[in-house]
């Protein structure tokens, strides 16, 4: 019998969210929720197809912007398509503006003197694109979206990476369609309703909105 490993997730319970501060959406408070959901024993790694079906746990995911401003003034934020050998099936064909993915027990393992999630968000970048600019990096705060299937089990951290230049090439094949577009744009396809970005992405684009570049 072929032996498939099982991965497992980092998590934390979801009645932790629900003790710092329940929220719908968008909150930019993430040094106050993640000083506790980051803790040690706030944390678990879990069997993600458990988790996938199960809300009383949040898998943590790292959920990357970049973002470029022009000569001009003018905020450009990366997005791209997601193909349907990306992971999450649930959001395939959908467009988004974050890159990374789940913390897995491997992150745990390399990461010396490192929080497992911080390996993990540097993991999934290296695998996910390569940067071919300078940047500066920030944590914007934290998503939330308990109205959808996938939300539900999931909690997004928002990092910003604001780029010198718009160089980023993707190194995953299912990362489709990507470039950089200026957020005004992206913003005006939301409030036409006819976007196909996932949740989180209206979400995240709608807090870039209101956040200072």
């Amino acid at each position: 019998m072929l032996n498939v490993k099982t991965e497992h997730v980092l998590v934390v319970p979801t009645s932790l969210l629900h003790e710092l501060g329940y929220f719908q959406g968008f909150t930019a408070e993430a040094d106050r929720y993640l000083s506790e959901m980051l803790r040690a024993e706030n944390t678990s790694f879990q069997p993600r197809g458990e988790m996938e079906q199960n809300p009383d746990f949040k898998q943590l995911i790292p959920y990357v912007v970049f973002r470029h401003c022009d000569p001009s003034g003018t905020l450009h934020v990366f997005q791209y398509t997601r193909g349907k050998g990306q992971g999450e099936g649930r959001l395939h064909d959908k467009r988004s503006v974050g890159v990374g993915g789940h913390i897995c027990s491997d992150d745990e393992r390399v990461a010396d003197g490192v929080h497992p999630y911080h390996e993990g968000l540097r993991r999934e970048l290296a695998e996910e694109v390569a940067i071919g600019s300078a940047y500066r990096e920030r944590c914007l705060g934290l998503i939330n979206d308990d109205e959808t299937e996938v939300g539900r089990v999931h909690l997004g951290i928002v990092h910003v990476y604001d780029l010198d230049r718009p160089a980023i090439e993707p190194r995953e094949a299912e990362m489709v369609e990507c470039g950089f577009r200026p957020l005004a744009t992206l913003l005006d396809e939301l409030n036409s309703g006819k976007s196909r970005f996932e949740s989180w992405s209206e979400i995240c684009l709608r807090a870039l909105a209101t956040i200072d570049a």
